[in-house]
């Protein structure tokens, strides 16, 4: 093994290994899923789905088939096993290299070997390297035992269950690409286990034997079976790589520690947790400080790619990771914000690769520190009502499993706390009871609710039958007086909620607009005589039940009880972007064609997003059109106007449905009240919507698109910003842009000529470079002549060798066509300090000649690798007069 790396160094050297292959390097894309398929990116192949299907390999308008990248990853499927377990992470970093229809799986195999066993780069123990084939594909078993030297006694044969993507995809599905895949182990040696190879044939479980890459071949196309079930796999016109090497993995075996949490990433923030509880870590044992270290990186960086907290959606997925750390906080020993602090640690580890970290750092911590406030609160609730529980009972009684997970499912209040307090009064928890009780929630929020799953919303149909339907008011009164209707939670009535619970909340009437139609629910506050509490979202049934996610923050909140209402300012903001929407739709519609239609939207008060059908990226002048339409409608301060009317005749009047809402008989519609112009025709704004708008659309104020994407095949996507949003956000690249013509020396007026005139220097030294490199060549050619070369008869042939210092890479290259040229010789062979390259004619390759052979013999004396066509070889090596010195015996 070479010297212990950093992980930021591992994720460079593999960058750089396969740019080195003529890869071209991408960035990571964001833990925002690319596709509407899952939440967040969970592979790193995911946002090249395109390409994978045969799309063009464009990106940003450079067109190449050899891709890779560095992923940032989230996967939450079994989030409880994390910090309980050495290979569960809720984000990690997935290295890929990905071939759209380029190479195959020979190349993918032997660089997968180079990479982790190259001494300038993993240096692996090749004798410890163990693989896994599936059972058929004999093709990568003759690369991996006659190419690479593999011995077969290394290899295991699985089944499609184990090393197929998808797995059992032959027998099972889905119908599409899949292939067969290789998987690569290093033995860990005894001291992480004593089990063998041959154990893990039958286990596929060891910590001695840790999977360190994935190569996945796509080569079949995976049709309907015939009658008789037999499996129809038919070969893809083209076939693609997909290969992912896990970075925390490989860090950890090049820097021979136990597990991830021990790695120059992790350890810094464990020692944090462990300096601020005053709890020792202790390896496996720990679990809480595994959790809180593990889960504050992801949120951190999920934070940081601008998913908020929330009770929906994405923002759920990150709260509930949010919350797991927050309550293992809690087991050691914090009771006021704390994880707040380790996100500077988060930052130092990881920025270098992902600036958005730092770029975000302070809204990150502030946002952790915010949740943490909020849900600490919620702890002290459930511990009052727990405490009301057991005071109640004596010693060596057994508090039933039911009411343990009522604690856990209404108040969020984990089990473990509830053991921990309960042995303080001498009571034990009927354990398995709270099982079955988890177990039923869970087989209920399996099935779905009707109206949409939520933290708090799930599981309660039952409580909610028979419940009026909510009267709403929202849309002309923004705070209203009603009777608390019902109180739900745990799929059960509540009496009361006492101060620091949190449930859900049924109104006789509601001024808070209820999710849907791609508009965010409303928040805000209800207040009571000697109480109130905060509204954190609204969402409804079918049958028109408001539900109200309340947190009571003072004095008790019962059924019956006459409360106010009071929607948050944000609903403005709501309105302005939603409005803003209708604008945005009318506008794509009036620049791009009629062929633009909605796909899917979001609008909430900090910004609005909208998908649309369309097959390529929005040009800057389409851009600018599309903002400039939105900006008139704004300045004519048009009225909007709503009213119900039948489906048939909002249809007639040419109404626009909005994506994904179902209609009734009766609808209302939404009417801008003026229309404005493009390409000498007049522009208009009329959709079906149930949704919170402006009065007029001057209220709408500033408008600015931040830029559209693509996330799926023939979709894209807008996020633009309106009012005071959209004012902040000019002003912030106003500054930013003042700060960089600074920098330069000029005005922001003056920033595209002072850049363009930095380019043009930077050219004419980039040509002058290369001019002193030539002549650097030359001279040590002997003055152009090639005369400084060492020619020699070797094996039949006449070969030119010769060293050049300050030349690598391309002028390497460069210097040995001039030196075959010059030299008369049928082969070259020229050398940097760290760089060799062989050169063949073309009457030397018939003659049998082969630059690829040669190097990887001269390659191999001078402590690299290499390898190459038959006229052409490069390699790198760590001494090149050492690879020279070899040539004499490599013919």
């Amino acid at each position: 093994m070479t010297v212990s790396l950093t992980t930021a160094q591992i994720r460079e050297k593999y960058l750089q290994f396969f740019e080195g292959k003529g890869h071209l390097r991408l960035p990571s894309y964001s833990t925002v899923a690319p596709d509407p398929t899952t939440l967040f990116t969970v592979a790193g192949m995911q946002p090249f789905k395109d390409q994978f299907m045969g799309a063009p390999a464009v990106f940003d308008g450079v067109a190449n088939r050899r891709v890779t990248t560095a992923q940032k990853c989230v996967r939450v499927g079994d989030i409880e096993n994390v910090g309980r377990t050495r290979r569960h992470l809720s984000l990690f970093e997935m290295m890929g290299n990905f071939s759209f229809g380029d190479y195959f799986k020979r190349d993918a195999i032997h660089w997968a070997w180079e990479f982790l066993t190259g001494a300038e780069w993993m240096g692996m123990d090749a004798n410890k390297m163990y693989v896994t084939i599936y059972k058929d594909d004999e093709e990568a078993f003759t690369y991996w035992t006659q190419e690479i030297g593999l011995d077969a006694s290394h290899i295991h044969r699985f089944d499609a269950d184990e090393n197929f993507w998808p797995a059992n995809a032959p027998l099972e599905g889905p119908n599409g690409p899949c292939g067969p895949c290789s998987e690569i182990y290093y033995d860990r040696g005894p001291k992480y286990g004593e089990d063998t190879w041959g154990d893990y044939f039958q286990t596929r479980e060891s910590a001695r034997f840790l999977e360190v890459w994935n190569l996945v071949f796509p080569q079949f196309d995976r049709q309907e079976p015939l009658a008789d079930g037999t499996p129809v796999l038919r070969d893809l016109p083209f076939k693609n790589i997909d290969t992912g090497m896990g970075l925390e993995r490989v860090a950890s075996v090049v820097q021979d520690v136990p597990d991830f949490y021990s790695n120059d990433v992790f350890a810094p923030i464990v020692a944090r947790v462990a300096e601020l509880s005053g709890k020792p870590y202790e390896g496996e044992v720990s679990v809480s400080h595994r959790v809180v270290a593990e889960h504050l990186r992801s949120v951190s960086m999920i934070l940081a790619d601008g998913t908020p907290f929330s009770n929906t959606g994405r923002g759920y997925t990150l709260r509930k990771i949010m919350r797991r750390a927050i309550r293992h906080g809690y087991l050691l020993g914090f009771r006021e914000p704390t994880l707040f602090q380790l996100v500077p640690l988060v930052v130092e580890g990881m920025s270098s690769a992902y600036p958005e970290l730092r770029d975000n750092q302070a809204k990150v911590e502030a946002s952790v520190k915010a949740e943490e406030e909020r849900f600490l609160k919620t702890l002290e609730g459930g511990i009052q009502r727990l405490g009301g529980l057991l005071s109640g009972m004596e010693r060596g009684a057994v508090l039933s499993g039911q009411d343990a997970f009522v604690l856990y499912d209404t108040y969020g209040f984990p089990v473990d706390l509830t053991l921990e307090i309960a042995e303080e009064y001498g009571i034990t928890v009927d354990e398995a009871g709270y099982a079955e009780s988890l177990e039923n929630a869970q087989e209920i929020a399996r099935a779905g609710s009707k109206y949409g799953k939520s933290e708090l919303f799930g599981g309660n149909q039952e409580a909610l039958e028979g419940l009026p339907r909510t009267e709403f008011v929202g849309y002309d009164e923004l705070s209203v007086d009603a009777d608390v209707v019902a109180l739900v939670g745990a799929g059960e009535r509540l009496s009361h909620l006492p101060a620091g619970s949190e449930a859900t909340v049924v109104l006789s009437r509601t001024p808070f607009y209820a999710e849907g139609g791609g508009e965010v629910g409303d928040t805000g506050r209800l207040e009571w005589e000697g109480g109130a509490g905060v509204v954190r979202d609204t969402r409804k049934t079918p049958q028109g039940v408001f539900l109200h996610d309340v947190l009571v923050e003072q004095g008790e909140l019962r059924e019956g009880v006459s409360v106010r209402g009071v929607v948050s300012g944000k609903r403005r903001a709501t309105e302005r972007h939603h409005t803003a929407t209708h604008l945005l739709h009318a506008a794509l519609r009036a620049v791009l064609g009629d062929g633009v239609a909605q796909k899917g939207s979001l609008v909430a008060p900090d910004r609005l997003r909208f998908d649309f059908s369309h097959g390529s990226a929005l040009t800057a002048p389409e851009i600018a059109a599309v903002e400039l339409l939105v900006s008139r409608w704004v300045s004519a301060n048009f009225p909007v106007t709503w009213q119900e009317m039948p489906i048939a005749d909002a249809k007639a009047a040419g109404a626009t449905a909005l994506f994904g809402e179902k209609y009734g008989e009766t609808v209302r519609v939404v009417r801008v009240g003026g229309s404005v112009e493009y390409a000498g025709q007049p522009v208009s704004s009329m959709e079906l919507c149930g949704g919170a708008h402006v009065r007029r659309t001057g209220d709408i104020g500033a408008f600015v698109i931040l830029g559209d994407e693509n996330v799926a095949a023939g979709v894209r996507r807008i996020e633009a910003l309106a009012g005071d949003a959209a004012t902040a956000w000019v002003r912030e690249r106003l500054n930013a842009a003042g700060k960089v013509a600074s920098l330069l020396n000029t005005g922001v007026d003056g920033l595209e000529a002072r850049v363009s005139g930095l380019q043009s220097q930077l050219k004419v030294a980039e040509k002058d470079v290369a001019a002193v490199k030539r002549q650097l060549a030359e001279a040590q050619m002997g003055g152009g002549t090639g005369g400084a070369a060492q020619t020699r008869e070797l094996g039949g042939f006449k070969v030119a060798a010769l060293k050049l210092a300050g030349l690598e890479g391309n002028e390497l290259r460069g210097a040995a066509d001039k030196l075959l040229d010059q030299s008369g010789a049928d082969m070259v062979v020229v050398a940097g300090e760290k760089g060799l390259v062989v050169k063949a004619t073309k009457d030397a390759v018939t003659r049998g000649a082969h630059a690829g052979q040669l190097i990887g013999k001269l390659a191999a004396a001078g402590g690299g690798k290499g390898g190459g066509r038959p006229d052409m070889a490069q390699a790198g090596v760590n001494d090149a007069d050492a690879a020279l010195g070899a040539l004499d015996t490599a013919f």
